[in-house]
């Protein structure tokens, strides 16, 4: 039920093609849909009938043909009654994107896009990433059988460098940072007829973060949640899931939307954040912090996730390399879920905000893990208690027992 593409600042209209950037204002393009259309087809039943996967809301987004499906979305969404009790919070829920086929919920954001790749006719997709997305998207291109280019920060997570390798796509480390590899990127695709998926194909791409709005609404019984905390980027993310939350409204299948957004950023790089709490424009930052997947200092959707912060009257905080750590440990201890540098993010922000009174303990709260910890293993290796030895011997593990051994946080 795609119309075309419509600029977010202009509002000129373009048709259904692999473009990202409106020629008269240089503002982003946005996938428009006709909704009324949609609404004669979509309802609540058709949707819980659908895959358990995020293509059950394939009315909601801009793929007509075959998708590429390794089998993304429809995640869990865990009732987080120990961390609540940790934080003092009312009612906690977790919306765990880790467990995604490469672990992050890039897969939802590279299916919908590598898909449309294939409905434009490319036999090369590419991406510029700070490592979730290098893993969707080599694994996609592997599923759709397509060559593939991925460009990289040299300085990435060993994690993310391995699990993208293993998929066989042709693996670039750029001298930079990711806003460096992000320009790089752009002019090869003006220059090579390929499928960026988040430089010309991002309209398209874009729209998968939708699916996390419309699943926490469903798992929540077609409601939407008091409050919800998002890790932050780009920006996208934040933005396409208030979008999926008042596409519900716009399709008639939930009445409205109360929902207060939070963005989460690192310390080390938190343009939006700041922007926020000073009223004020973007300004692009120099990344330093141990949070490489948030890590751009030029967000492209900065601007429009301020104004959905706005716009919610919702708030944002930023979390230091230290609390980052801590909120990691603190997810894995109290829920089970090991998450990466970006859940930490997350999960400190939100301890930050409900002491100082910003969320209310009675709220009720969904916060958004975005990857798995296996990714970024190597930032905690300094926070740890070291590994006990024994030998194979019961009186030497009576005797550790009685000694009550205090293990110093040293390096494994």
């Amino acid at each position: 039920m795609i119309v075309g593409l419509k600029c977010r600042n202009c509002g000129k209209r373009y048709p259904e093609e692999p473009v990202s950037i409106c020629e008269d204002c240089f503002g982003p393009l946005e996938v428009e849909y006709d909704y009324e259309k949609i609404k004669e087809s979509l309802s609540i039943e058709k949707i819980e009938k659908g895959p358990n996967t995020l293509w059950r809301y394939k009315d909601l987004l801009p793929v007509k043909s075959k998708v590429v499906d390794l089998k993304a979305g429809f995640t869990p969404l865990h009732k987080a009654d120990n961390l609540a009790e940790e934080l003092g919070l009312k009612e906690l829920y977790i919306k765990n994107d880790s467990v995604n086929p490469t672990f992050s919920f890039k897969d939802r954001v590279v299916s919908v896009a590598v898909s449309k790749a294939l409905e434009f006719g490319f036999d090369t997709v590419g991406c510029a990433s700070t490592g979730n997305l290098a893993n969707s998207v080599a694994a996609h291109a592997a599923k759709a059988k397509l060559k593939c280019y991925i460009f990289i920060p040299a300085d990435l997570n060993l994690g993310k460098i391995i699990q993208t390798l293993v998929y066989g796509p042709n693996l670039i480390g750029v001298k930079g940072n990711y806003d460096e590899v992000n320009r790089l990127c752009t002019e090869i695709a003006g220059y090579y007829d390929w499928g960026f998926v988040n430089i010309n194909l991002r309209p398209y791409y874009a729209e998968g973060s939708k699916t996390l709005g419309y699943e926490v609404a469903e798992q929540l019984g077609w409601t939407t949640p008091d409050r919800i905390v998002v890790p932050v980027a780009s920006g996208s993310l934040l933005t396409k899931i208030w979008k999926g939350f008042n596409e519900l409204v716009e399709v008639d299948i939930i009445d409205e939307v109360k929902t207060r957004v939070t963005a989460a950023q690192a310390q080390g790089c938190s343009p939006v954040v700041t922007a926020f709490l000073t009223n004020s424009e973007v300004k692009p930052v120099r990344p330093n912090t141990i949070e490489k997947s948030l890590a751009i200092g030029n967000p492209a959707d900065g601007y429009y996730a301020v104004k959905v912060l706005k716009e919610s009257m919702g708030t944002a905080g930023a979390a230091s390399d230290e609390e980052i750590i801590d909120g990691i440990k603190l997810l894995a201890k109290t829920e089970g879920i090991f998450t990466e540098t970006a859940g930490g993010v997350v999960v400190g922000t939100l301890k930050k905000l409900v002491e100082n009174g910003e969320i209310d303990k009675d709220e009720r709260v969904v916060i958004y893990i975005t990857g798995n910890g296996l990714k970024t293993q190597d930032v905690l290796a300094d926070y740890l208690p070291s590994l006990i030895k024994i030998n194979p011997d019961l009186n030497e593990f009576n005797e550790l027992l009685k000694k009550k051994t205090t293990v110093k946080e040293v390096a494994i």
